[in-house]
């Protein structure tokens, strides 16, 4: 009997240095792309399956003017940025957190932009854009099931449709929650609360969801963290959501940490990284790493 239990301790220690091992091993996050698409005022990046186009949010260190830009990938050189088709009205309206579906054909972002039938509405309502033979759709919005007079924001989909997004919490408890809305019968369903352990007390926000819905990156205000807001990963297990593990160093760290993208492709992490100033700007940039989900599974 004893040596059965010093075999599974020896088990288990062997599992533990090994995770410990991969987290001591992963790279320093880099700033992607610096003075042609980090420029100190962006945040939002998202990246095509083929990897080679990208949207993501010019905010000039602010929230006064937002607009999504878009470049493209040739020959292994990203060119310069302009403004999305669907974006730029700046002074106008607000454009924020596009983010690719899973098979590359939507972009899902968030606008204040007027929506028929709802002259009240200011705050941001979810939006995508279609790709198209000579480029991308108007804006279409999702409707006012998954939208309503909350601000919803960070949307990302599944293969199956579902959509993840950040609302405020009714309840109070959270200032804000991450909600899922199903997509069935061709259609959005009212949005439900992802609940504990996900969602706390704390703040929490910008849900990236895998293509097969197995696990979300998303950011916390949770004071255990290292900085003002960082990065969590949660899994999957039937119907339920496992407890969230911190991202942990290098990836987090004193700055704020949100907006995560994972390419499965690339097995890359892209996220941003923002801190305010005393005159209220922000300095934030866009920021990429190798990166595996499957360390912090078990």
């Amino acid at each position: 009997m004893r040596f059965f239990i010093k075999k599974e301790i020896m088990r288990i220690t062997l599992l533990l240095l090994l995770v410990v091992s991969n987290l001591a091993a992963q790279k320093t996050p880099e700033i992607f792309q610096p003075g042609l698409i980090s420029n100190g005022g962006v945040f939002g990046f998202t990246l095509s399956p083929d990897g080679k186009e990208a949207f993501w949010v010019q905010s000039n260190g602010g929230r006064d003017t937002l607009i999504i830009m878009h470049s493209m990938n040739v020959k292994g050189k990203w060119q310069q940025p302009t403004p999305a088709s669907f974006s730029g009205n700046a002074g106008v309206w607000k454009d924020i957190d596009p983010v690719f579906s899973p098979d590359g054909k939507t972009i899902l972002f968030q606008s204040n932009r007027p929506v028929e039938g709802k002259p009240d509405r200011t705050f941001f309502d979810i939006w995508i854009s279609k790709r198209e033979k000579n480029g991308w759709s108007k804006a279409i919005h999702l409707g006012n099931v998954i939208n309503t007079d909350a601000s919803e924001s960070f949307a990302s989909m599944t293969k199956s449709g579902n959509i993840y997004f950040m609302k405020d919490n009714p309840d109070g408890k959270g200032s804000s929650d991450i909600w899922v809305s199903k997509f069935e019968n061709n259609q959005y369903k009212d949005a439900v609360n992802l609940g504990a352990p996900v969602n706390t007390t704390f703040r929490e926000s910008n849900p990236f969801v895998s293509p097969n819905e197995d696990y979300i990156i998303y950011f916390s205000s949770d004071s255990t963290g290292l900085g003002d807001v960082d990065l969590f990963i949660s899994f999957k297990h039937g119907d339920q959501w496992s407890k969230p593990k911190s991202l942990g160093s290098p990836i987090n760290g004193k700055l704020g940490e949100f907006c995560p993208f994972y390419h499965e492709r690339q097995k890359k992490l892209y996220f941003c990284r923002t801190v305010t100033h005393a005159n209220g700007r922000r300095t934030e940039d866009i920021f990429v790493v190798d990166f595996d989900p499957a360390i912090f599974r078990n």
